[in-house]
C-alpha cells in the first residue's frame, strides 16, 4: 500500500505540472475531461450555447455547443474545439469560474489538512458521481444534493478555498484520480453512519477511507 501511494503521488506531481496550461493550448475533443473543458463549458454557458451543468466532460452536449458557437461566429463547425475555436472563445468572453470555485470549496472543507494527493482523491469522488448513473449530472448539483457532504450541511464549504484546493480541483478535473472510481469516502474516527463502514474498501488516504 505504501508503493502504490507513493507512486501516485508521483503521478500526481507529473499531472500538477500541467494544469496551468491556458485555454486555447490546445485542441479539445470529445471524451476529453480537464480543467479545460471546464473552463470552456463556463464560457458557452455564459453565451447561451450551454444550457446543462458544468460536468468538466466533453461529451455529446458540449460538442453540440461547440457547434453552436463555430456557427455562430463563421468559424469551421465540426464540434471540435480547435485552438481556432479556443482562441476565438476566449477572447469573446470571461467566465465567472463559479463551478472550479465550487469544487474547490468541497475540497477544502472536507479534506483540508489532508495531504495533496488526499485532496485530489475528495475531488475525485464528485467527478465520479458526474459520471455516475447513482448521482446527479453536474458538479454543482452532485456538490449540493442533500444530505451528501458533512461541510455542505454545516456551512464548512462556505470557507474560502486556498491555494492547494484550487491545485486539486484542477489536478481532478484533469483525470487524476488516487481512488481508482470511489463514490464515497469517510474518516473512520468521527463516522456515524454504519452504512459507511459496509460500502467495499478501495483505498485509504490520509483520514479518509474511499469506498465504492
Amino acid at each position: 500500500m505504501k508503493k502504490k501511494l507513493q507512486a501516485l503521488i508521483c503521478v500526481c506531481s507529473l499531472g500538477v505540472m500541467g494544469i496551468a496550461a491556458p485555454v486555447g493550448a490546445q485542441s479539445l475533443g470529445q471524451g476529453t475531461q480537464s480543467d479545460q473543458v471546464l473552463d470552456m463549458q463556463e464560457r458557452l454557458s455564459a453565451l447561451g450555447y450551454f444550457k446543462t451543468g458544468i460536468t468538466g466532460y466533453y461529451g455529446n452536449q458540449t460538442k453540440n455547443a461547440v457547434k453552436k458557437f463555430q456557427a455562430g461566429y463563421g468559424l469551421s463547425v465540426d464540434g471540435e474545439a480547435d485552438s481556432l475555436t479556443l482562441s476565438k472563445l476566449k477572447n469573446t468572453i470571461s467566465p465567472k469560474q463559479s463551478v472550479l470555485d465550487e469544487l474547490a470549496r468541497i475540497i477544502h472543507s472536507e479534506a483540508r489538512g489532508e495531504s495533496f494527493l488526499g485532496q485530489v482523491a475528495v475531488g475525485a469522488v464528485v467527478l465520479n458521481r458526474v459520471q455516475s448513473e447513482k448521482f446527479p449530472d453536474s458538479i454543482t448539483e452532485v456538490i449540493h444534493q442533500p444530505g451528501q457532504f458533512s461541510a455542505v450541511d454545516d456551512g464548512q464549504f462556505n470557507l474560502k478555498p486556498n491555494l492547494s484546493a484550487y491545485r486539486a480541483a484542477k489536478a481532478a478535473l484533469n483525470g487524476l484520480d488516487p481512488t481508482t472510481g470511489a463514490l464515497y469516502f469517510y474518516n473512520p474516527d468521527i463516522a456515524q453512519a454504519s452504512w459507511s463502514k459496509k460500502r467495499p474498501a478501495k483505498i485509504t488516504i490520509g483520514n479518509h477511507v474511499f469506498t465504492l
